[in-house]
């Protein structure tokens, strides 16, 4: 047994290391491009983005130089939610060929052009781009470390400052960018591919002699007289009827970085010890709550069972105490069952879509290379596990001796994606209203319907039939006719206070990596730390059910049977202070401004705590339900 034991430990140890570096390859989401020299290297443009505002918008919002025809890149659905607009842009490079002081158009702003221009800087909007599917970055030299570099995502569009001697603030654009494409050479076939794609911008207000024409040659950067721009001392300001030249320089450098490590800078983790002591304070947590519920089952129920067991006589049975005595109505039908069975269905539905959602970013088919995957997997996956939840909700009405099954099956298919969608749709209207790219087109909306009901919905009535098509499970004791009246009970075993409680130790088990989580989201970084998110995920689940059953014990011995709705509500309310943390973030992290920006942030925070409340309250249901049939099936009753 004691070898067994090794051999699973072993083999837990190594499976956990391939979590752990499993954020360390991928598979990229594009084929490798190779570029011989002279090539042209097509750079698109994404969306402008703030993390002030969270309103995403088209490049092209901004008057900025456009090329003679604009072409969308074919977007999935995950990019359209996301707000992506992936566009073509006037920068043409050619591989290996340096550039110095292109032009790319020039641009008297109008007022509205102006003003767009002003309130863009105002918000901090950065804008982004992508070259050979890498996302543009500007290097950054950390001040905390000598010699570090962090990438910030995007160029901002510009900035605020005051001319030496005065104390106007002004607006200044940055209209002049230095690119520099890093490529990897092979040796042999003399081609190469692009491993990374960096800026630098720069504000200057270009000069020229004479009138403007397509010949004209600029006096403050000039590739014939290696004129180059290095800074921005003179720089352009944004003002109505003001003269702004666009131009950019290309840079090649050669890179020892090879195309399947590329994306290892954009995903660096800097702060992989706070990762560490995350899973250690959960660990602790575990250890804890698993001494306490190997202390009940071991000792305590071994001891209850074995004495209830050697009763005998009637006056011996009439004097038994504690969970036992409960035991004609702790399997009764709670209040409100067909709600708790939908309930329980949606959480089935949640767990296995992020279960399924899990082992696939871990084998790396949702890296940042394939946009828009991620939330495309996850709307596909949920759809599809519609079926077991149709399957878990009718065995659980069964089990209540429900009879009307396909009422039940319409509540779990509809209830839940109702709700967050008439959400969804609310926030999306608000976004729409400020003419953001991040509003969902009505076409999208409606494909996200022909998905709700042309599959997700069949698929639950097909689970739900073959559940309630199986026979009942049977309870391991009978129900009485009459139902008990419960003693008044101690302080600490008040229902709000005891659920409130429960939902505490959950929630401390994953609130570090909430924190990463919650940044990829709202500071627009990447995540890629499935590795360590999976293990997070797995010490959630054994948490909440931990904890459940040690309160669902402490509630069964002071002889309260109305378990059923507790179990879920006691590691559900984890969802609470998830929510709680969210508002703390809100206020100490991001620098949200803007009354629609607030309301947004609030609304999908709602939307991801009211499915972890979903997703945590169902593993903790089971676990009672298990733990509950275990310890009645072990008695003898009369």
């Amino acid at each position: 047994m004691a070898g067994h034991r090794f051999d699973v430990a072993w083999i837990f140890s190594l499976v956990a290391l391939f979590f752990l570096r499993a954020h360390c390859f991928y598979l990229p989401g594009v084929a490798p491009e190779d570029f011989k020299k002279g090539d042209p290297l097509l750079v698109k443009v994404n969306k402008l983005t703030s993390t002030k505002t969270q309103l995403p918008y088209s490049y092209y919002f901004l008057p900025f130089c456009q090329p003679e025809h604009i072409v969308d890149s074919a977007e999935n659905l995950g990019e359209v939610l996301r707000g992506d607009r992936i566009e073509n842009s006037p920068y043409v490079f050619k591989m290996r060929e340096p550039q110095m002081c292109n032009i790319v158009c020039r641009k008297i702003l109008d007022k509205k052009a102006a003003k767009a221009f002003k309130e863009k800087i105002n918000d901090e909007y950065r804008v982004n781009m992508i070259l050979d599917n890498l996302p543009l970055v500007v290097p950054i030299r950390s001040p905390d470390q000598e010699n570090a570099v962090v990438y910030q995502y995007g160029y901002h569009v510009g900035l605020r400052g005051q001319y030496a001697g005065s104390k106007e603030e002004k607006h200044f654009i940055h209209n002049h960018l230095t690119f520099t494409v890093k490529y990897h050479k092979d040796p042999l076939s003399g081609s190469a591919r692009i491993v990374g794609f960096e800026v630098k911008p720069f504000s200057v207000k270009h000069e020229h002699e004479g009138e403007w024409n397509e010949k004209t040659r600029l006096t403050t950067c000039d590739p014939h007289a290696k004129r180059a721009v290095t800074s921005s001392e003179s720089p352009q300001e944004v003002e109505e009827k003001k003269e702004i030249i666009f131009t950019y320089d290309v840079e090649f450098q050669e890179s020892d970085i090879k195309w399947a490590s590329r994306w290892d800078t954009y995903l660096l983790m800097a702060d992989d010890q706070i990762h560490w002591f995350s899973i250690v304070n959960s660990l602790m947590i575990i250890l804890f709550l698993s001494g306490m519920v190997a202390m009940i089952m071991l000792r305590t129920l071994y001891r209850d069972i074995s004495k209830y067991n050697q009763l005998e006589t009637q006056e011996e049975a009439q004097d038994e105490t504690g969970w036992k005595l409960v035991h004609g109505d702790v399997f009764r039908p709670p209040a409100n069952s067909d709600l708790l069975c939908v309930y329980v269905g949606t959480g089935v539905q949640f767990f296995g879509m992020i279960l399924v959602m899990m082992i696939f970013a871990l084998l790396g088919f949702l890296s940042p290379s394939n946009r828009g995957g991620l939330m495309t997997a996850m709307l596909l996956l949920w759809v599809f596990m519609g079926l077991f939840a149709g399957y878990s909700s009718a065995r659980l009405y069964k089990l209540f001796k429900g009879t009307e099954w396909k009422k039940i099956t319409l509540k779990a298919a509809l209830m839940f994606p109702a709700t967050v969608f008439a959400i969804f749709f609310v926030l999306n209207a608000l976004i729409w209203g400020q003419k953001s790219s991040g509003a969902v087109p009505f076409g999208t909306m409606f494909a996200l319907v022909l998905l709700w009901f042309g599959i997700s919905v069949p698929l639950v009535f097909v689970g739900s039939y073959f559940g309630f098509k199986k026979p009942a499970t049977e309870d391991p004791v009978k129900t009485n006719k009459i139902p008990r009246q419960i003693p008044e009970q101690a302080w600490y075993m008040n229902p709000a206070f005891s659920i409130l409680i429960g939902g505490i130790l959950p929630f401390g088990a994953v609130f570090i990596e909430l924190f990463f989580i919650l940044t990829s989201i709202w500071l627009h970084q990447f995540y890629y730390i499935f590795g360590f998110l999976f293990i997070v995920f797995v010490i959630l689940i054994i948490t909440c059910a931990e904890i459940t059953v040690v309160l669902c014990y402490f509630q069964l011995c002071s002889e309260d049977y109305l378990w059923w709705w507790r179990s879920y509500l006691t590691s559900g309310s984890s969802a609470f202070y998830l929510f709680l943390y969210a508002a703390f973030y809100f206020f100490t992290k991001l620098e949200i401004t803007k009354a629609v920006s607030g309301v947004l942030y609030f609304g999908y925070m709602l939307i991801i705590s009211y499915s972890f409340f979903v997703l945590t309250g169902t593993i903790g249901f089971y676990a009672c339900f298990w733990f509950t049939r275990l310890i009645y099936s072990s008695v003898k009753i009369d």
